[in-house]
């Protein structure tokens, strides 16, 4: 070998491999004689020449390219290197592992339900995962144009068509668009089919997709929680009570909420209208009427009421409510319906 032979060498590498980077060119436009071509883990090699592909290397190690790499490149295989003239093909390394990537609605999506002119707005996160699945479509439609291709860039495409996905495999039958999360997987994989299909027009495979949450607006999902504490409390006149024994609590505590002083007044309220109802109890009785001794209301002197129902009789002999009949001295007490002495 000469004084000068390796003056001009290279080393035809990717050397700075990114996490984030599906795809980049080697820099140099010309492979000098006894240059080497350095392949590392996870890495492919692809030798280009005029954008066609001359070859593919995917095998890990270090390798002389003018021995054992030009031999098996379909076009440059007869190529012989001059002493200061080399051959001028790309290079472009390929990371090919499986990519996890991030996703999520930039904006709420309208989906149809009934009652809701402009639809329920729904948000949606969570991840898929990609490989390079054609190097053939990658090189054609992507590498052609671009030095260097990332996450970033399949983000945007997979972005401009998510919300479409999302709407189309929500809106499916039978999904409860309150309870998303129970019908996550079914809608996950639906869009992971359509996504693979769109991504492989550029040489990339979709190899799963996971859906991690669904999220509503602020005021819907209040709503959402309040209905799911109405079903679950049943016994909907013990939750009032117990609405408003918080509500006396919270307006007794001097850090209270307005809400708590609402409930509070209302109380006062309901108790107010017991104490008229006793008042004017009180005042028919001091008219001639009677008054219960079970329970305490008033009988007014006049009175006549169905000793099988309670409804209140004029003149009648049988009761216009049930029918029963009605002996002309009994007197039923309007508040429990005891027959009065």
């Amino acid at each position: 070998m000469g004084l000068f032979g390796n003056e001009f060498s290279n080393v035809v590498e990717w050397q700075e491999q990114d996490d984030q980077v599906i795809f980049d060119k080697w820099q140099n436009d010309e492979i000098k004689k006894g240059s080497r071509l350095v392949i590392r883990p996870g890495q492919d090699a692809i030798f280009l020449y005029n954008g066609k592909i001359e070859g593919i290397f995917t095998e890990e190690g270090s390798f002389d390219i003018e021995s054992q790499i030009v031999p098996f490149l379909s076009t440059l295989k007869g190529v012989r290197f001059g002493f200061n003239s080399g051959i001028r093909a790309e290079v472009l390394f390929v990371n090919t592992k499986e990519f996890t990537v991030k996703w999520g609605t930039k904006n709420a999506v309208m989906i149809p339900y009934s009652g809701l002119p402009g639809g329920l707005p729904v948000r949606a996160f969570g991840t898929f995962q990609m490989k390079v699945s054609d190097y053939v479509c990658l090189i054609d439609t992507i590498a052609g144009i671009k030095a260097r291709f990332t996450i970033d860039d399949v983000k945007s495409r997979v972005l401009s068509i998510l919300d479409q996905l999302l709407m189309k495999w929500i809106g499916k039958e039978g999904k409860d668009l309150f309870c998303l999360q129970a019908s996550a997987y079914e809608i996950a994989r639906g869009m992971q089919e359509d996504l693979d299909m769109e991504l492989r027009k550029i040489g990339i495979a979709v190899t799963g997709m996971q859906i991690s949450s669904f999220s509503y607006p602020q005021e819907v999902q209040e709503k959402i929680n309040a209905a799911a504490g109405y079903h679950m409390v049943g016994d909907m006149n013990r939750y009032q009570q117990g609405k408003l024994a918080d509500g006396l609590d919270q307006s007794g505590n001097a850090a209270g909420s307005i809400a708590g002083m609402g409930v509070g007044m209302a109380a006062g309220m309901q108790m107010a209208q017991e104490m008229l109802r006793q008042t004017s109890q009180q005042r028919e009785v001091s008219q001639g009427g009677k008054q219960c001794p079970s329970c305490g209301a008033a009988v007014g002197a006049a009175d006549r009421f169905c000793s099988a129902c309670g409804q209140k009789l004029e003149t009648a002999v049988f009761c216009p409510a049930c029918g029963a009949k009605v002996n002309a001295g009994d007197r039923f007490c309007s508040g429990c319906g005891k027959k009065m002495a």
